[in-house]
Protein backbone atom coordinates (compact mmCIF):
# COMPACT_ATOMS: atom_id res chain seq x y z
CA UNK A 1 0.00 0.00 0.00
CA UNK A 2 1.39 3.39 -0.90
CA UNK A 3 0.45 6.57 0.89
CA UNK A 4 1.79 10.10 0.87
CA UNK A 5 3.43 11.56 3.93
CA UNK A 6 3.17 15.23 4.92
CA UNK A 7 5.76 16.21 2.30
CA UNK A 8 3.77 14.56 -0.48
CA UNK A 9 6.42 11.87 -0.92
CA UNK A 10 5.08 8.34 -1.41
CA UNK A 11 5.95 5.82 1.27
CA UNK A 12 5.19 2.11 1.49
CA UNK A 13 3.22 0.72 4.41
CA UNK A 14 3.01 -2.75 5.87
CA UNK A 15 1.02 -4.41 8.61
CA UNK A 16 2.82 -6.58 11.13
CA UNK A 17 0.80 -9.48 12.52
CA UNK A 18 -0.02 -8.79 16.17
CA UNK A 19 0.13 -12.46 17.18
CA UNK A 20 3.43 -13.08 15.40
CA UNK A 21 4.95 -9.99 17.01
CA UNK A 22 3.73 -11.02 20.47
CA UNK A 23 5.09 -14.53 19.90
CA UNK A 24 8.53 -13.24 18.91
CA UNK A 25 8.61 -10.91 21.91
CA UNK A 26 7.65 -13.76 24.26
CA UNK A 27 10.17 -16.13 22.65
CA UNK A 28 12.91 -13.64 23.44
CA UNK A 29 11.48 -12.60 26.81
CA UNK A 30 11.54 -9.05 25.45
CA UNK A 31 9.32 -6.15 26.45
CA UNK A 32 7.91 -3.59 24.06
CA UNK A 33 10.12 -1.03 25.79
CA UNK A 34 13.24 -3.10 25.06
CA UNK A 35 12.16 -3.62 21.45
CA UNK A 36 11.77 0.14 21.11
CA UNK A 37 15.26 0.68 22.51
CA UNK A 38 16.88 -1.92 20.25
CA UNK A 39 15.06 -0.87 17.10
CA UNK A 40 15.29 2.89 17.55
CA UNK A 41 11.52 3.09 17.08
CA UNK A 42 9.46 5.00 19.65
CA UNK A 43 7.48 3.07 22.25
CA UNK A 44 4.35 4.77 20.95
CA UNK A 45 5.01 3.37 17.47
CA UNK A 46 5.67 -0.10 18.89
CA UNK A 47 2.35 0.10 20.77
CA UNK A 48 0.63 1.30 17.60
CA UNK A 49 2.03 -1.62 15.58
CA UNK A 50 1.22 -4.08 18.37
CA UNK A 51 -2.38 -2.84 18.25
CA UNK A 52 -2.59 -3.94 14.62
CA UNK A 53 -1.99 -0.63 12.89
CA UNK A 54 0.15 -0.35 9.78
CA UNK A 55 3.68 1.03 9.78
CA UNK A 56 6.21 2.13 7.21
CA UNK A 57 8.51 -0.40 5.60
CA UNK A 58 11.41 1.26 7.41
CA UNK A 59 9.81 0.73 10.82
CA UNK A 60 8.91 -2.86 9.95
CA UNK A 61 12.48 -3.58 8.89
CA UNK A 62 13.87 -2.07 12.11
CA UNK A 63 11.51 -4.16 14.25
CA UNK A 64 12.36 -7.35 12.33
CA UNK A 65 16.09 -6.68 12.57
CA UNK A 66 15.82 -6.14 16.33
CA UNK A 67 13.99 -9.46 16.64
CA UNK A 68 16.58 -11.13 14.38
CA UNK A 69 13.93 -12.35 11.93
CA UNK A 70 13.15 -11.64 8.30
CA UNK A 71 10.36 -9.09 8.04
CA UNK A 72 8.28 -11.58 6.04
CA UNK A 73 8.11 -13.80 9.13
CA UNK A 74 6.12 -11.19 11.08
CA UNK A 75 3.91 -9.74 8.35
CA UNK A 76 0.19 -10.36 8.24
CA UNK A 77 -0.83 -13.10 5.81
Amino acid sequence: MKVENYTGKEIDNMRIDRVKLATELARRDMTQKRLAELSGVSRATINYVRAGKSCTDEVGQKIAKSLNVDVTEILED
